[in-house]
């Protein structure tokens, strides 16, 4: 169950690390933008439901996607300025 649960945070945060890193490159507010913030969904719900994760652990998920947006947008903005 916990080698479980450490698989979905692992990938949600991973992804969303990619994905953070890949949606610097456009605007605010558009669609690919939009597009690239929930892009992960489709892969982890799944995952979670296939590895049967109990459902409080959903939080802690939604944190580490948000978490690996934020790292992924952090890592491109500190090369752009160096």
């Amino acid at each position: 169950m916990i080698l479980n649960i450490l698989i979905v945070a692992v990938i949600a945060l991973g992804l969303n690390i990619l994905l953070g890193k890949y949606r610097v490159r456009f605007r605010k507010m558009t669609i690919k933008w939009w597009l690239l913030i929930h892009a992960s969904i489709p892969v982890i719900i799944p995952l979670r439901i296939y590895l049967n994760t109990p459902k409080i652990t959903i939080p802690l998920f939604i944190g580490l996607a948000v978490t690996g947006q934020i790292i992924g947008n952090k890592i491109v903005s500190n090369r752009k300025k160096t």
